[in-house]
């Protein structure tokens, strides 16, 4: 018995469907014409009320600048009484907690406004200020909660911290282990808070002009989420015993052509 012609037809729909295009996995298409390509400067890492920063100052005098340091304190290893009760340790910096208003307490200056800065204008704004008091300092400064957060269609969903200053969207996509083939390269979605208002941007990766959006380079505590596709959606609403439903029809037509032979 030859099987009917539009039952082959669809079997070929199905499988022609179910084939990803090239164009909806491959980034930054046509990189080649684009124009002009974003400056990591511009990423724009301002300082925001809750960040927490590392401060520290040197110069040629140590004891001169010891005052506008705060203490280095020992991070024990282990637990328990044991732990708490040694006094050698892994030396770590203290770190200032920026306020709601976005100031941060610094020894002997008082009070100093820092939100909207980013960390090199912090540090000539300080360095500035403690000159009054020593000779040439060297202020570093580091933000050191700097993390952001990949969710939805990725190998490997999570909230990393960041070391370096910059971080662009692809480098935080491959900290999460890239997005899976389910995942919407031409639409992945950034949220991001600023002055207290959540923004959000769709950017989609497919294009090499996504690497002039503000929104390519993070900031910290961004949140990025990558949509699975329609198929996806579709497969997530299929129900769980699907499989064994098509098992079972599979075995019926099977027999249904074995007895009409």
């Amino acid at each position: 018995m030859k099987l009917p012609k539009f039952f082959i037809f669809s079997v070929l729909a199905v499988l022609v469907s179910s084939c990803v295009s090239g164009k909806k996995i491959t980034y930054f298409q046509n990189i080649e014409d684009l124009q002009q390509v974003a400056d990591a400067s511009r990423s724009n890492l301002s300082i925001k009320p809750n960040d927490l920063l590392t401060i520290s100052v040197s110069g040629p005098e140590p004891e001169a600048v010891m005052p506008f340091n705060l203490p280095v304190v020992g991070v024990a290893m282990g637990a328990g009484i044991e732990a708490q009760m040694r006094v050698s340790g892994t030396p770590q910096l203290q770190s200032y907690l920026v306020d709601s208003e976005g100031n941060i307490e610094f020894p002997i200056l008082g009070t100093v406004e820092v939100a909207g800065l980013n960390r090199q204008e912090l540090a000539a704004k300080l360095k500035q200020q403690i000159s009054d008091y020593v000779q040439n300092p060297i202020v570093n400064v580091r933000i050191v909660n700097f993390q952001v957060s990949v969710l939805g269609e990725v190998n490997r969903p999570g909230t990393f911290t960041i070391q370096d200053e910059y971080l662009s969207l692809p480098k935080a996509l491959g900290l999460a282990g890239d997005m899976s083939i389910y995942g919407m390269r031409e639409n992945v979605l950034v949220m991001r808070e600023e002055g207290g208002v959540t923004k959000s941007a769709y950017l989609d990766l497919t294009d090499a002009n996504v690497v002039n959006s503000p929104f390519y380079y993070l900031q910290q505590n961004d949140v990025v989420y990558v949509e699975p596709n329609g198929a996806q959606k579709q497969g997530a609403a299929y129900n769980r015993n699907a499989t064994v439903y098509i098992s079972i029809a599979s075995v019926l037509i099977s027999l249904a052509i074995l007895i009409t032979r």
